[in-house]
């Protein structure tokens, strides 16, 4: 029986394609080894920055040294972007882009039987590289029985419904490395949901790349908009709890926005809304061609606290240091995120990508690493304390949340590892099973900044 070793780096949708992968070669008589044991491992990618690009081939060279037999594939949005230079890494034996997702696990069995020359596949590989800018071959209907997202090591998986984006960022090289916005279908979405269900799920994480985007590229009688199919999600399935992955400001329709007052109260739709954010610098955004502006920001995160109530997550993703940054447009940005109510930040440093127009922009306008370090630790230290001040509001609150798999050494002091629906990681004070419904207690916050809960009677 042939093994295989997936490691996964980026986003949620990068993640739901890596748990596609492993379900498929799964079904097909693959067994999941140790990276140190598996006949193949496949790398699937991100691109987003240089050190994601980093990241990638350090964990070629670790295969390499951890496993040398091992058939390496490599594969996601680096791989996209550049091939030829992942191909020319010692060991890869594949180099797979997004436009080819689809094809991975053919490739991967046929690496398996050392026969990867001969593929059934409409395409004469040059040295095993398959990529192209068409990416008829991408992912996004890769959704078929083989595909069934069921609960799992993760508990709580993605199903990606929506591929691509037709923004055009100044900064972002993902329309190159995915390709313009693509839709799952309505009807293999449900069917999915309720595969899902079936199989023992609890909670499911709708992803994609720009997910707010989801079936304005489909016709027919598809329902009309995100929204319309959320609903359909919650009216026509059991499924218990769904989490919105990233949505982009603008896409957090009223309708949407209504959706988490219906169902926040009874957490059928987790109380967790991530909008990107980049900047809270007008100047700043209008450089980056965002479609909104600081105020439209607020607005909607105004209406997501109104309708889902205080103990609401909001999260962002927050970008320091894009080209020609002054002090006074980052402190207009530092004093904007100072304003909001928000729980978490993703705070990442500009990193240019060949091939986007932040590319010239860097080299007219950089910010020089010592500000960027600076205004990183800034808004360290800011976010740090309004988390902190989030989840110390929460003590003596009960809250829903869902077990996750345990850690060993956690599981070691008899507790239990558990994410409540506003995305707060807790340890619960007893040993439970993974992917349970509960209803907890918040009993305090420990020495390490650990959220501790128990049962609630």
């Amino acid at each position: 029986m042939p093994s295989f070793y997936v490691e996964n780096f980026g986003c949620r949708a990068a993640r739901a394609d890596g748990e596609a992968v492993t379900s498929r070669l799964l079904s097909d008589g693959f067994s999941e080894q140790a990276l140190r044991e598996a006949d193949v491992v496949v790398i699937n990618t991100c691109s987003v920055t240089a050190e994601a690009d980093r990241d990638a081939r350090s964990f070629v060279r670790k295969t390499q040294r951890l496993n040398p037999a091992a058939k390496v594939v490599v594969t996601g949005c680096y791989a996209q972007r550049a091939p030829e230079e992942i191909a020319a890494l010692p060991g890869v034996s594949a180099v797979v882009g997004n436009s080819h997702k689809g094809m991975l696990p053919e490739i991967v069995q046929q690496l398996a039987q050392n026969t990867v020359a001969h593929l059934a596949s409409p395409l004469v590989p040059l040295r095993s590289i398959y990529v192209d800018d068409q990416f008829a071959h991408s992912s996004i209907e890769h959704g078929g029985e083989h595909a069934q997202v069921v609960p799992g090591v993760q508990t709580r998986p993605n199903l990606k419904i929506q591929e691509g984006c037709s923004n055009r960022c100044t900064f972002c090289i993902i329309p190159t490395t995915r390709g313009n916005s693509r839709s799952l279908a309505a009807d293999k979405v449900l069917h999915q949901v309720r595969g899902f269900v079936g199989a023992g799920g609890r909670e499911l994480v709708l992803s994609g790349i720009n997910l707010g985007r989801w079936g304005r590229d489909l016709a027919g009688n598809e329902p009309g908009s995100f929204a319309e199919l959320v609903r359909q999600i919650l009216d026509e399935t059991g499924l218990e709890r769904l989490r919105l992955s990233s949505i982009e400001p603008m896409d957090w329709t009223p309708e949407l926005i209504a959706m988490m007052k219906e169902f926040g109260p009874s957490a059928r739709i987790a109380r967790h809304a991530h909008l990107p954010l980049q900047s809270g610098s007008d100047a700043v955004l209008r450089r980056m061609h965002r479609r909104y502006r600081p105020w439209h920001y607020a607005e909607k995160a105004a209406g997501l606290i109104e309708a889902a109530g205080p103990q609401m997550a909001l999260g962002a993703d927050v970008m320091i240091g894009f080209p020609g940054e002054t002090d006074a447009e980052f402190q207009e940005s530092f004093d904007f995120i100072e304003g909001l109510p928000f729980t978490y930040l993703h705070l990442f440093p500009f990193s240019p990508r060949p091939g986007t127009p932040g590319w010239e922009l860097h080299r007219q306008s950089p910010v020089k690493d010592p500000a960027v370090q600076e205004r990183m630790a800034a808004l360290r230290e800011l976010i740090g304390a309004k988390t902190r001040h989030f989840r110390r509001s929460l003590i003596g609150q009960s809250l829903p949340a869902i077990t996750l798999q345990t850690a060993e050494a956690i599981a070691a002091k008899g507790r239990t590892s558990a994410l409540t629906d506003n995305f707060v990681p807790v340890e619960i004070d007893e040993l439970l099973p993974a992917n349970q419904m509960v209803q907890l207690f918040i009993t305090e916050i420990d020495q390490a900044g650990v959220v501790c809960a128990r049962l609630r009677a």
